[in-house]
């Protein structure tokens, strides 16, 4: 909506001049400030904008929110009150019914592990790096009690602001405007907020946005965003068979659980397959390949059908592993061989409605032809 102007869409289906509430006190705030900003400035370009990562404390279930075993709906007026296992009283809360009431706590270890990944993160970096808290809101200020001595313990004081998140949000747009990078080191809430907001201002989708979580006992999690969108694109596969859904963060995500197979089981091939991973998804930027919005246009089974194409050639042509230079060449040879048929194949039906057999729950035939209809990609891939 911001970078639409303040338009929105209306139930039928046009934009128009919106109002908005943020029913948020503590990180309204981000979005007033980022409206602002763009009422004074204009756009990004994305050829040029930098980009905001993200270090979120979440492990543990720290700071969690939405539906959990600590929100309840008060009953009546009264007092909340939470015990200790040792009968002392951490905290009481005045309440009226119907109010909404919801506790947050934050472990000590999940503290800590996340502070780290925030000095790890900008030495590997060597950006801005700014903690989003304020210091005068209680539950920022307790979280400031462990991280300026874990910063000042690893003499890092100095690669770090910690700025209120609307200062922070002003001073991240203006370093992104000037291409540069910025680490926003968060709470899990605001984590959730920034992870779609800017990548939306920076590229008008958090499609592409990648996440990756380090478990605090070994592991990792690959993931990628963009799930509010989904209903809109369903709906246009079944009213047009076009899926304009875009899968580059998944990309981007199989790539770096490749590389993470390889760093931790010293897997060779995981890391050449990652690397190839890397060269295909920037193909598809560099050509434009990404899923676009009409029927017509590439959409998600033909990105899909060139990610294929430009892994396999990444791999036919690195010279680090001879094995998958045998297996690959003669795939990337025929992908690209049959690029015209299998491109007609994969929109032979488009515009017309798609029979998906249901809508939550599909039919798995039925939705597999719709999914998959180019007999030539399926057959070199080896799946026929």
């Amino acid at each position: 909506m911001i970078r639409a102007g303040g338009k929105g869409w209306g139930p039928d289906g046009a934009a128009a001049d919106t109002n908005c509430v943020i029913p948020d006190s503590s990180y309204a705030p981000i979005y007033d400030e980022s409206v602002e900003y763009f009422k004074e400035t204009g756009a990004f370009d994305p050829a040029t904008a930098g980009t905001v990562q993200n270090v979120g404390l979440m492990a543990q279930k720290a700071e969690e929110y939405g539906s959990h075993p600590t929100t309840f709906e008060i009953p009546h007026d009264g007092t909340v009150r939470i015990v200790l296992a040792n009968g002392d009283m951490s905290l009481t809360h005045e309440v009226v019914a119907g109010d909404i009431w919801r506790s947050a706590s934050t472990k000590q270890a999940p503290i800590e592990d996340w502070v780290q990944l925030a000095i790890s993160r900008q030495k590997s970096e060597g950006c801005q790096s700014i903690f989003w808290l304020d210091e005068s809101r209680a539950h920022d200020a307790e979280l400031l009690k462990y991280v300026t001595p874990i910063l000042a313990a690893a003499a890092v004081s100095d690669k770090f602001q910690i700025l209120t998140p609307r200062a922070a949000t002003r001073l991240s747009l203006e370093t992104i405007r000037q291409g540069k990078n910025s680490i926003a080191v968060t709470g899990n809430v605001l984590r959730d907020y920034l992870t779609d907001l800017f990548p939306i201002l920076e590229l008008g989708t958090s499609a592409k946005m990648l996440s990756i979580v380090k478990l605090m006992n070994g592991g990792g999690l690959f993931e990628t965003g963009a799930g509010g969108s989904a209903p809109k694109h369903v709906q246009q596969l079944m009213q047009e068979n076009h899926l304009r859904w875009d899968s580059l963060g998944e990309f981007c995500a199989l790539g770096e659980s490749l590389k993470f197979l390889a760093d931790t089981k010293a897997n060779d091939k995981a890391r050449v397959l990652g690397r190839a991973v890397d060269r295909a998804t920037q193909d598809i930027l560099d050509r434009n390949k990404s899923p676009r919005a009409k029927v017509g246009q590439t959409d998600n089974r033909s990105s899909h059908y060139y990610f294929a194409l430009y892994w396999s050639q990444a791999l036919a042509t690195q010279n680090e592993d001879q094995t998958l230079i045998a297996k690959f060449a003669p795939i990337a040879a025929a992908l690209a061989e049959n690029e015209s048929q299998i491109l007609e194949e994969l929109a032979s039906n488009e515009g017309s409605p798609a029979d998906l057999g249901g809508y939550f729950l599909t039919d798995v035939q039925k939705t597999e032809k719709v999914m998959r209809p180019s007999q030539t990609l399926l057959r070199i891939l080896g799946e026929l």
